[in-house]
């Protein structure tokens, strides 16, 4: 089992002199979070089919603890209330995907796409631009790039560094996480042979190490955010 520890199974595509070279397994997984989902959002969609003066049902009543528990814990920190009913979509999106992706390693044969450095820093570049993007159209252009020499020019190399380092530090924090806890999965798997300990190894780095890493990744967003936007 560790003679293949750390392999991928990576396909390459060339047009012409252009290579385009991908995790096969990282994007299945991905797409197979995706799917389910959308399979979760469907299912509570029909759960909500009621005329407005029935008795809330028990799948509108779980989901609507589960919006303000969203709510409270994810975007009760945002500079505005405006700002936080904006970004809530994108937030809470965030947090389910990171958080799927986490747990459906507990399934066997399947593989977190967090475990995937390019997954990661993909959801972390995408923070990056969107907290850029709406530092613009809160601050305005000239604003924005004042930000930069703040609070003396000569700081400008340090500032501009400073931003880049945020996406790089939020994609390998969730990466080293969930990569660290599947390598010292299977060396105990491999090493101790007993079934119980990784068993019970898996169910804690995948739903509660997991579900930490979820709720860190998306506070990190919020706070990356709050900083772009900040007068």
């Amino acid at each position: 089992m560790l003679e293949h520890l750390g392999e991928k199974l990576i396909v390459n595509i060339s047009i012409g002199s252009f290579s385009i070279r991908f995790d096969i397994v990282a994007m299945i997984m991905s797409w197979v979070v995706i799917l389910l989902l959308v399979v979760l959002a469907l299912f509570l969609r029909r759960g909500l089919r009621q005329r407005i003066e029935e008795k809330p049902s028990r799948v509108q009543a779980a989901l609507d603890a589960l919006m303000n528990t969203l709510k409270g814990q994810l975007t009760s920190n945002f500079a505005s209330e405006k700002l936080a009913r904006t970004m809530f979509p994108f937030i809470s999106t965030l947090f389910l995907f990171v958080l799927f992706s986490n747990w459906i390693s507990v399934i066997p044969y399947f593989q977190s796409p967090t475990q995937d450095l390019n997954v990661t820093f993909s959801l972390a570049l995408l923070v990056f631009v969107m907290s850029q993007v709406f530092a613009v159209r809160l601050k305005g252009g000239r604003k924005y790039l004042k930000g930069f020499i703040e609070p003396y020019p000569f700081m400008l190399p340090l500032n501009i560094v400073g931003e880049i380092a945020k996406p790089i530090s939020h994609a390998f924090r969730l990466f080293g996480n969930i990569f660290g806890g599947a390598i010292l999965i299977t060396v105990i798997s491999a090493r101790l042979i007993p079934l119980v300990l990784p068993a019970g190894l898996t169910a804690f780095f995948g739903l509660f190490v997991g579900a930490i890493q979820a709720f860190v990744f998306a506070i990190l967003a919020v706070a990356y955010i709050n900083v772009a936007v900040e007068s």
